[in-house]
């Protein structure tokens, strides 16, 4: 079995004369996961086009693409001569863990968890490595998953593994070169993809491919373009920042700085203007975001000019300053991990905390939306992790909404089912914290739920009472159609406002606004007596105030609240009890 010997790599270039298709050292893996994350990103768009309901929202691609950036760049910190297949493998699960965005996030760091798992003991990834390593995943993946269904990327990833396993299987005895699996694997992936329509209704419905599904097949086919010797996908809109590949340990990190911006009052933001001030400052840039507000992410000597930048620019919040230097000295361990027993935590993840956790209880909201985020922390949340539609937090950045609230036991509210998973996962993360997910769907729930919390009420019951008043308010979300699709037995034009329900079901669709709303309130259960209407991007009071004053004039004896809720991309969430 040829395998490179693992000798330092140029940092902006690679030695390809000897590149081997038989098997892949650490060096090649890392490169390898480099150009998975890059394929995807390169097609990240149209991944996220893939929503099944024509809102302006759709983030599988995105939420992916930052799970992987953030498994990159951990995998990176791996000093040069500590660079084992195991140690790599690890630290890219840690940082997938730790970076988990959304629910397609949270299954692909599980799966990587898998990975990493099946690679442990291993020198290099050759065929029959890859085929352990995916069926490892897929195992951790599908566990992490309540109910699994078919048509999704658990369905892509069992048949990538399964070919995985075939092709060793009927490869020439002795004959363990990787190339020939991978390109299976591939293959199996494709066509998947391509069948998850006929295994999901909605899918078929709404003419589109799981998009899970598709980032999943694209980072396997960009691991095949490193083994075929193919260019490195060009990234658009510099959307993948890598460090360099040749780290030696003695070589100096800096500092990693980290932080939200929201602009000032009336002043939009510049992503594009802002990531190549930042490219001036330092090393691995990352701008997340849109003009209403950013996440930054940037390495270098001087975090005091990268915060002074943002402060000139609006408000900042979520800070985090990290001497890399340290964490590269803390990482050196990574090459001896020992397998988790369970799915509860992400093995050997320092979890030391901000604070020493205390008694009480806690709880730790997530809200888009300045005026959202203001309403629960009056309301008595002890932290808002900024995030939402389309910006979901990762597991890492509720990790650190947990800790900074000093108590050890603490519920959260994601507001949003594709936070739910990283909720959980967090809690996984921090095991010397018990945290409780109340599965709020949107922040009109999660409103209802803090009205119910009693700090002083113990957690079992705490959480109960939240859930069960989550669950008694009936929601619904008003944004307009960004495409023409089918939804259930309804089609929908683009331009259209469409009324969704928690579950995103399709509850009205009009031309007019007010009109889709009053639909809308037609198939609510009856007896209520208030309705909240939370206005935000795309609305302002005055529209907030004439639809409560249309629904009023059949409502004669319900009351009217308006709230401005700030968040993005649904003009009215709207909330009836």
């Amino acid at each position: 079995m040829a395998v490179r010997t693992g000798r330092a790599r140029p940092a902006d270039g690679v030695e390809r004369a000897n590149l081997s298709r038989a098997a892949w050292d650490a060096f090649d893996l890392l490169r390898a996961l480099r150009y998975a994350t890059a394929t995807l990103s390169a097609e990240v768009d149209d991944v996220n086009a893939l929503n099944v309901f024509p809102v302006p929202d759709g983030d599988t691609g995105s939420n992916m693409l930052a799970t992987m950036l953030a498994a990159v760049e951990a995998a990176e910190q791996v000093p040069g001569r500590d660079r084992t297949v195991p140690a790599i493998a690890h630290a890219f699960s840690r940082g997938a863990l730790m970076g988990a965005r959304g629910n397609s996030g949270v299954i692909l760091s599980q799966l990587l968890r898998g990975v990493a798992d099946a690679l442990d003991g291993r020198p290099a990834v050759d065929g029959p490595a890859l085929a352990a390593a995916l069926e490892g995943g897929h195992r951790a993946a599908t566990a992490a998953v309540a109910h699994p269904v078919e048509g999704t990327m658990l369905t892509v990833a069992r048949a990538a593994a399964e070919a995985a396993r075939a092709a060793v299987r009927n490869t020439n005895p002795g004959n363990t070169d990787l190339d020939p699996v991978l390109a299976a694997t591939v293959e199996a992936a494709q066509r998947a993809v391509e069948a998850t329509p006929q295994q999901l209704r909605v899918l078929a419905e709404a003419g589109v491919v799981d998009a899970g599904g598709r980032g999943l097949e694209l980072c396997l086919r960009g691991a095949l373009a490193y083994l075929r010797d193919e260019p490195l996908p060009i990234t658009p809109h510099e959307r993948t920042a890598f460090p360099s590949f040749a780290v030696d340990e003695d070589e100096g990190f800096g500092y990693e700085t980290v932080f939200m911006l929201t602009p000032s009052d009336g002043q939009l933001l510049d992503p594009v203007t802002i990531r190549g001030q930042l490219d001036a400052m330092g090393e691995s840039v990352l701008v997340g975001g849109d003009v209403r507000a950013v996440k930054i992410h940037i390495h270098n000597e001087r975090p005091d000019r990268v915060i002074a930048y943002g402060l000139g620019l609006g408000t900042l919040t979520n800070i985090t300053v990290e001497n890399l230097d340290r964490q590269a000295h803390d990482l050196r361990w990574a090459g001896r991990h020992e397998s988790a027993a369970s799915e509860t935590a992400a093995p050997g993840w320092p979890t030391a905390p901000a604070a020493a956790p205390s008694g009480g209880v806690a709880v730790v909201a997530v809200a888009s939306g300045s005026g959202l985020a203001r309403i629960f922390s009056e309301l008595g949340a002890s932290g808002v992790v900024t995030g939402g539609q389309s910006a979901n937090p990762s597991a890492g950045d509720l990790v650190d909404g947990i800790r900074a609230t000093g108590q050890s036991t603490v519920i959260v509210l994601p507001n949003n089912p594709n936070v739910r998973l990283a909720a959980k996962q967090a809690g996984q993360l921090l095991p010397d914290v018990n945290v409780s997910v109340v599965p709020t769907r949107n922040a009109a729930e999660g409103v209802a739920a803090m009205l119910a919390h009693d700090p002083d009420r113990d957690a079992e019951h705490d959480v109960a009472a939240m859930t069960t008043a989550a669950l008694g308010v009936q929601t619904m979300q008003v944004t307009a159609a960004v495409r023409d699709a089918r939804i259930g037995r309804r089609k929908v034009r683009r331009g259209e406002h469409i009324v969704l329900g928690p579950d995103d079901g399709l509850l009205a669709a009009d031309r007019d606004r007010q009109a889709a709303v009053k639909t809308a309130f037609g198939r609510l259960d009856g007896g209520f007596e208030l309705v909240t209407i939370y206005f935000g991007e795309g609305a302002d009071r005055e529209a907030a105030e004439a639809l409560a004053g249309s629904l009023a004039a059949d409502l004669p004896d319900v009351e009217f609240e308006i709230v401005e809720g700030g968040q993005p991309h649904y003009s009215f969430l709207i909330a009836v009890e």
